[in-house]
């Protein structure tokens, strides 16, 4: 494949504008329904040119749309959204990369690769789009034993805001490629990523259930043994609230031994089945696929969440749990523990500069959907005390485009950088529903 590639230019842009059957059947997200002036959907590189041709025209805030899996994330009132659907490929090429398209959901990645022995590192569930949580980092189920998805990332193709079709890698363009791997999506309308795989028949894992009723003396004896975890081993904590009639609240620990050897994982995995308030667990040598599941759908509800990355100290291990427990309403929490591959990477190798934290802590309150700004903010105030011990985030997990939270994602020696590539690549500034650097 080469570095730089054309198309013949070609206007036949789908276009839907409010009222067409076609239209209303587009508006859905994960949780909402989003409220755009139109929605274009380019079938080729020439077709996306178009697209960013009519948002000039109009003056049209321009948002891009891979899976659609964002919980939120960047409504674009009134704007022009590019609907990605059509480059959903996934193909193996010779070189053992795969190249897939930014639409294709990690459960059809997985699911190709299945029957090849190969898997990437991935979102958790099965419909989240490739393009967002690749361009955002990727923090999946083998994140300690090959980091990011970002990090197995070779290549990514793109349309550039000034109309040209190129390729960026270490080799070409590699200070676009470095502001691709974690800077979002500010720099083009990405086409495609090619990603080395990692050769995996089978993990071991599963989920340990625990006790709810003394997190505090399991998260830190979990803590603890995942300090001394081998880099095969990923574990995350998921407590989840009651599910309707008949499905009480739950806690537990979904782990993944990146390796096909039983005995070797169940070694690895073994001090996890010894923590306090350990009720069961369903450990088996299963495939990768086992773990990513169909992603639960909330219902319309007004969401207040919290996360970043920590150290695991007492103190704050302490402090989330008294937040996860601290209001009454149905809550979703996890602590995902980092460390191994992704801390080995150097903060300045990619845009995802963040890379000496402990864990990815995450509290979600799910709130009526016509909740007053009072009930939210009583909802958001048990989390105050772990806010303030928290200097970075994951963009993925940030559903509001807020220039305050930009130090949060980007040290200030990134964020610079960030902006050298984005005068360069869009200094109109079109996109801009995203984490926008200015």
């Amino acid at each position: 494949m080469s570095d730089a590639l054309t198309h013949p230019r070609s206007d036949d842009l789908e276009l839907l504008n409010p009222g067409d059957p076609a239209f209303e059947a587009a508006r859905p997200r994960y949780s909402g329904v989003g409220d755009p002036a139109v929605i274009a959907r380019p079938a080729t590189d020439a077709q996306i040119v178009a697209a960013l041709a009519l948002a000039r025209e109009r003056g049209l805030p321009i948002s891009v749309r891979s899976g659609g899996h964002g919980a939120r994330a960047f409504p674009n009132p009134g704007g022009l959204v590019i609907d990605m659907a059509a480059f959903d490929d996934i193909e193996l090429l010779d070189d053992g990369t795969v190249r897939i398209g930014t639409a294709a959901t990690w459960g059809e990645v997985a699911e190709a690769l299945a029957p090849h022995g190969l898997v990437i590192t991935s979102g958790d569930t099965r419909d989240v789009g490739v393009g967002g949580l690749t361009l955002g980092g990727g923090m999946g189920w083998l994140v300690r034993a090959v980091g990011l998805t970002i990090d197995n990332l070779e290549a990514v193709e793109l349309v550039t805001l000034d109309g040209r079709s190129i390729r960026a890698s270490a080799t070409v363009e590699p200070e676009l490629f470095w502001a691709l791997r974690g800077g979002g999506g500010n720099f083009g309308i990405v086409t495609r990523f090619a990603i080395r795989p990692t050769r995996l028949a089978a993990i071991v894992g599963g989920t340990i259930r625990l006790d709810p009723s003394d997190l505090a003396a399991a998260l830190t004896a979990w803590r603890d043994a995942m300090r001394q975890a081998p880099d095969e081993l990923s574990a995350t904590f998921l407590s989840l609230p009651a599910m309707g009639p008949g499905v009480p609240p739950s806690a537990q620990i979904i782990v993944c031994y990146a390796g096909d050897d039983e005995a070797a994982g169940r070694a690895a995995i073994a001090p996890l089945l010894e923590l306090p308030g350990v009720l069961g667990d369903d450990i088996a040598r299963r495939p990768y696929l086992d773990l990513v599941n169909p992603a639960m759908t909330p219902p319309p509800v007004r969401m207040v969440g919290g996360h970043g990355l920590v150290d695991l100290d007492d103190d704050l291990i302490a402090d989330y749990v008294a937040a996860v427990a601290g209001f009454e309403a149905p809550t979703v929490a996890s602590i995902r523990y980092l460390g191994g591959a992704f801390g080995r990477v150097p903060a300045g190798a990619t845009a995802f500069a963040v890379r000496d934290k402990e864990a990815m802590i995450f509290r979600l309150v799910m709130l009526p959907a016509d909740a007053p700004d009072e009930l939210a903010a009583a909802a958001a105030a048990p989390w105050e005390r772990v806010r303030t011990r928290i200097s970075a985030t994951y963009g993925n997990f940030v559903e509001a485009a807020d220039p305050a939270l930009l130090p949060l994602l980007y040290p200030p020696a990134t964020l610079e950088r960030l902006r050298a590539v984005k005068r360069e690549f869009d200094p109109e500034n079109l996109l801009t529903r995203n984490h926008n650097i200015v």
